[in-house]
């Protein structure tokens, strides 16, 4: 069983995690849901298409706009709140690395902090524990918030996301985060290559090996667009790949921009592998 805050899934539920930027300058939406009301519509729109989890951020992953802790606090809090006020059944998430940041969505209703920057702050898996949430841990080789990758070199990439991940799993356990609300993230192109991400797709399974659920951010990431030469409004087919090969090895969560396209990946995949019947099997049965 998975926990994300007061919501329980069965082990075979693959959870779809919509991405809500409270950003003016993320990389693909251009700040389509900085307006509160925007970002509310874009919650309402994804709910509708069937995503379980919604991952609320208020700064961009990359370099970028500075954004201080009061804005931060300002772009996420309030917006939590109405959020969970009209969605009382849906997991919130929210990205950030900052523990005040933790503190203040969970008491607005959040119920899985994302820690982007795995760890760089540790007293954000302390916040989830205050607050029974649940907390990703993810791997970033120990880079800056908002570095930029540069010249990335591993031994192994997949022993290294293995190792860390794990690592702060371990950490989030014994600071009182329940063992079934902690998932792991090998993080795709935060500080890796597009070799990296593409090695560490193709042997996810290594990582869904430890025990511990793994979540998977693969969205019009960078590795698709480099692997395809695509820009990122152009590079859905070549995630859905990706996504079903992730589906496939294990993953549980997917962190998206295209919720219906992934849905049917995610339930197609389900279905070859005998997860999930047939939504209609009446062929050559009449």
């Amino acid at each position: 069983m998975l926990r994300l805050g007061r919501h329980d899934f069965a082990d075979d539920r693959l959870l779809v995690m919509a991405i809500v930027n409270r950003t003016r300058d993320s990389f693909y939406d251009k700040g389509a849901t900085y307006a509160e009301d925007a970002a509310l519509d874009r919650v309402r729109q994804v709910v509708e298409q069937g995503a379980e989890i919604v991952d609320i951020g208020g700064v961009k992953a990359g370099p970028g706009e500075v954004v201080d802790l009061d804005e931060e606090l300002r772009r996420t809090v309030g917006f939590v709140a109405r959020v969970r006020e009209e969605f009382p059944g849906l997991v919130i998430s929210v990205d950030t690395w900052r523990h005040e940041v933790g503190h203040a969505v969970c008491e607005a209703g959040a119920d899985l902090l994302n820690d982007a920057w795995g760890g760089h702050d540790p007293q954000l898996m302390e916040a989830a524990a205050q607050h029974h949430a649940a907390y990703v841990c993810t791997h970033t080789n120990g880079a800056t918030p908002r570095q930029a990758p540069h010249r990335a070199t591993y031994a192994d990439v997949v022993r290294a996301a293995i190792d860390d991940t794990v690592a702060l799993a371990n950490r989030a356990l014994a600071v009182g985060v329940a063992r079934e609300s902690l998932l792991i993230d090998p993080a795709h192109d935060f500080e890796k290559t597009t070799w990296h991400s593409l090695e560490v797709t193709r042997r996810l399974d290594e990582m869904v090996a430890t025990g511990w659920p793994v979540l998977v951010s693969l969205s019009n990431k960078d590795f698709v667009g480099e692997a395809l030469d695509l820009p990122a409004g152009e590079r859905l087919v070549g995630t859905l790949a990706a996504t079903s090969i992730a589906a496939w090895h294990g993953a549980r969560v997917f962190r998206v921009h295209n919720v219906v396209e992934t849905r049917q990946t995610l339930d197609m995949v389900a279905s070859i592998r005998g997860d999930r019947p047939p939504a209609n099997a009446t062929r050559a049965l009449a």
